[in-house]
């Protein structure tokens, strides 16, 4: 079963734009990444479309956040991505002939929309801030960890 990952990607990819000072070009987010820097420029380009990040261009130039993260949710990130499938899961038939069939079509849509519909509010619920809140934490529990402190 083959994995849409983009709302993965261009989260980590937001997240070290946000604590890199500066623009941070294609290269060096796609060794964030491990991916190649096409990928990158690609989904970078949805990104600026709708007016979350910027392109500065010549020496010192690159990519850079050209909005709050506290205003930025999942959910708006996921439609930015073109509303890729929640679930990979589906009918063997959509159009059944088969009443078994069609039964079995009927209660599947009914939990795949409900079940959607609960992610979808909770991706708009969760914001870009409230990841870099939770990054900071966790960055800074290892450095205390590291060192011997506790936090």
């Amino acid at each position: 079963m083959n994995r849409d990952s983009r709302l993965s990607s261009v989260l980590h990819v937001l997240l070290h734009m946000a604590e890199h000072d500066g623009p941070m070009t294609s290269d060096a987010l796609a060794k964030c990444l491990g991916t190649n820097p096409v990928v990158v420029r690609r989904t970078m380009g949805l990104l600026r479309n709708a007016g979350l990040v910027a392109a500065d261009r010549g020496h010192g130039g690159g990519w850079r956040l050209a909005t709050d993260l506290s205003t930025v949710t999942l959910r708006q990130l996921h439609e930015v991505l073109g509303e890729p499938a929640i679930f990979a899961l589906g009918h063997r038939n959509e159009m059944p002939t088969c009443l078994v069939e069609q039964t079995v079509n009927a209660a599947l849509d009914s939990s795949f929309a409900e079940a959607e519909a609960l992610l979808l509010g909770r991706f708009g619920a969760i914001t870009l801030a409230d990841l870099a809140v939770d990054f900071a934490r966790r960055h800074a529990d290892r450095r205390a960890t590291r060192t011997g402190h506790a936090v």
